[in-house]
């Protein structure tokens, strides 16, 4: 007999199966494993008495992993190796899974299941993080219109599914909107400016596109090596064009985002409207830690009033610097990066061109991980002979006292049809199973300057940050010590307290003490140069209150956006845009930018009418280091007490309850202020 082949995403691996499955063989293993849950979903409703809480909870909970494990490599892959015939399995498999989620959502005798835990005589003997996953769960039937007459329900669903589709399409026109353009250049003339290291970037993408010269496309380091250093006016222009207009009206019809965003932002509030919200901002904070739209708003409107003089006095300066020294008597948008980076060359004398080279990607990596040991007493150590998707990617081991905590990938370079920024996912979640405690993995993603041919990745200091903060959110997956999935690592921590580890982790990277820790000249090994660091730390603040109106132009929008209630077409998103940015931003940007096109976090990630945050996470981020100011940067005992209060807790209890418990008292916005230059 012929042997049959067996899916390898149906055997249930430790580690997902990179490169042993096939597209089709993704699609029938979601769509197997869809039809067993909704089986055995059903088995446990019928067999419920004579199960205990916990034993419910149990089943349940693996019901979800087995699903969460097959279809974590398949998402992931859409995000880092897309192809054509990937993104149609993707998308199929998507559509599933929120018919089969949006269904759980509104099932009536699974919803009473859940209800009837809490009158069980057994449910005091759960523990905390059962019976918040509990109180997660029913949270989350009324979210999903469980409440509603069957005939909203059906509506719910509807809107459910086309959601879906919207988001993903969305990405998709961002992703083929980048990948779809470059500039050929044939004379290295017009590329002066330009580092080195950036110009043989370009020769490297023109060698793989068969053409002669060079090649600059719109992946991010390309963009901003062009509109940080070249000389080149017209080039910064016509990158920026290019840049700002991705996936809009100024490209290919099929490509266009606008009539996207609209009618994803019709179906939100639509959805908003059925379970009896004003809007959809509103409805959005039913899982967050801030109480009420206008606490964000007052916020956010608070940060601008302290930020925006000082970025006028900025923009002041960087006119007239551009003005007197560089002969450009109207700066435009194109100038920005290209002008601050001179006066920041000027007053400070540093570059993040002259820094570069102190900043190899490895050594990087090796420092981050020996800050982390000093801070939390753990130890990260490479692993092999683990499948990957690419041949950049290294998997890592997590031990603590020498015991395995966790493993995570990091893939840390731009490529060709890969998705552009910087994000964790998580790719298994800390739970018990019927074989023992499953170890989480992360994945960390990043879209930095690949190596060349002769010499390493050098990271800019932004690239170093991000890489921080990136692992500050895989310590946060990763170092839970909640076993129940809901609430294990970052599952139900709220999203406008997430960020907190990620921004938290980011300060190290500007203490002295760290420094050369992560540094050193990638051909001598010469640490950076005393002087070099002081000129670096001396320009920390520079332009740091442009920054913050810049984001603040962003969570701004984005709430205020999502707190409308009648859009109907794109002249309306662009409206609000400009008008928020009359308020609060101080570059302003041409007629024909449309940011909002390529705006993935709100259209097609987990940001929307939640941007803002990123602010409010970095408020207690900012306080949280401020105690380690206090104590000592690597006092042992203060990073014990973080790692107890915070990074081990999930989203088992309160985060407010979590940071009081942490820093003695609630949250204060001063340290923030002070971190950003804005207060002294």
């Amino acid at each position: 007999m012929p042997q049959i082949e067996q899916n390898p995403l149906l055997a249930d691996p430790y580690f997902p199966p990179f490169g042993e499955f096939t597209p089709a063989q993704a699609q029938a293993a979601i769509t197997e494993i869809l039809a067993e849950n909704r089986a055995a979903i059903e088995a446990i409703i019928a067999g419920a008495e004579r199960l205990t809480s916990d034993q419910i909870l149990r089943q349940l909970e693996a019901l979800d992993d087995r699903l969460a494990r097959a279809w974590s490599p398949v998402s992931h892959l859409n995000s880092v190796q897309n192809s054509d015939s990937l993104r149609k399995v993707y998308e199929d498999c998507l559509q599933q899974l929120t018919q089969y989620h949006t269904e759980l959502g509104q099932h009536p005798a699974l919803f009473n299941l859940y209800q009837s835990l809490k009158l069980r005589a057994d449910f005091a003997k759960l523990s905390q993080a059962q019976k918040q996953a509990v109180e997660h769960a029913l949270r989350d039937f009324t979210l999903a219109g469980i409440g509603l007459p069957e005939r909203e329900r059906n509506e719910f669903k509807a809107i459910k599914q086309r959601l879906s589709e919207l988001s993903n399409a969305f990405s998709n026109h961002v992703l083929d909107a980048t990948q779809g353009w470059h500039l050929h250049i044939t004379d290295v003339q017009e590329l002066a400016g330009l580092p080195d290291h950036a110009v043989a970037q370009a020769a490297q993408a023109a060698k793989r596109k068969n053409l002669q010269g060079w090649v600059i496309t719109l992946d991010f380091p390309a963009y901003l090596a062009v509109m940080t250093y070249a000389e080149n006016r017209a080039l910064r222009e016509q990158m920026y064009r290019a840049f700002v207009t991705r996936a809009s009206e100024f490209g290919p019809p099929e490509r266009d985002n606008g009539p996207l965003i609209v009618e994803i932002l019709q179906k939100r509030q639509a959805l908003a409207s059925l379970l009896g919200y004003d809007h959809f901002s509103a409805l959005s904070l039913a899982k967050k830690m801030a109480d009420s739209p206008q606490a964000v708003l007052d916020f956010l409107i608070e940060l601008a009033a302290e930020a925006k003089p000082v970025a006028m006095q900025e923009y002041a300066a960087l006119v007239k610097f551009a003005d007197e020294s560089l002969g450009l008597q109207s700066l435009q948008p194109w100038d920005v990066t290209f002008a601050s980076e001179k006066l920041k060359q000027r007053d400070f004398s540093v570059s993040q061109n002259e820094l570069r080279p102190y900043f190899p990607a490895q050594k990087v990596i090796d420092g981050m991980f020996a800050v982390v040991h000093r801070l939390f007493g753990i130890e990260v150590e490479p692993v092999h002979d683990i499948a990957v998707w690419h041949p950049d990617v290294q998997v890592y081991a997590i031990k603590k006292s020498g015991e395995l905590c966790a493993f995570f990938y990091l893939d840390l370079y731009a490529r060709e049809n890969k998705r552009g920024g910087a994000w964790m996912d998580d790719c298994r979640v800390r739970r018990f199973t019927e074989h023992g405690l499953q170890k989480p993995i992360a994945y960390l993603t990043c879209n930095f300057t690949p190596p060349l041919d002769d010499a390493p990745s050098l990271l800019t200091f932004d690239e170093v940050t991000t890489l921080f903060h990136e692992f500050g959110h895989g310590l946060h997956h990763m170092l839970t010590e909640v076993d129940v999935a809901a609430v294990s690592g970052i599952n139900g921590v709220p999203w406008d307290a997430v960020e907190l580890p990620s921004q938290f982790l980011e300060n190290w990277c500007w203490e002295p003490e760290v420094i050369p820790m992560i540094s050193s000249h990638y051909q001598s090994g010469e640490p950076l140069p005393a002087e070099l660091l002081q000129r670096m730390l001396a320009a920390r603040h520079f332009q740091t209150g442009m920054f913050m109106v810049r984001q603040l132009e962003f969570a701004l929008f984005d709430f205020e956006l999502h707190m409308q209630r009648d859009v109907t077409q794109s002249d309306q998103v662009q409206a609000l845009l400009d008008a928020v940015r009359q308020r609060v931003a101080v570059v302003q940007a041409p007629a024909f930018n449309r940011f909002q096109h390529s705006f993935s976090h709100i259209f097609a990630g987990g940001y929307a009418a939640g941007y803002y945050s990123y602010k409010w996470a970095e408020v207690l981020s900012a306080d949280a280091f401020s105690r380690f100011e206090e104590e000592g940067v690597f006092n042992r005992e203060t990073g014990q007490r973080f790692l107890d209060a915070i990074l081990t807790q999930g989203g088992a209890r309160a985060a407010l309850d979590l940071f009081t418990e942490f820093r003695g008292r609630a949250p204060s916005i001063e340290p923030l202020l002070r971190h950003s230059g804005i207060r002294s």
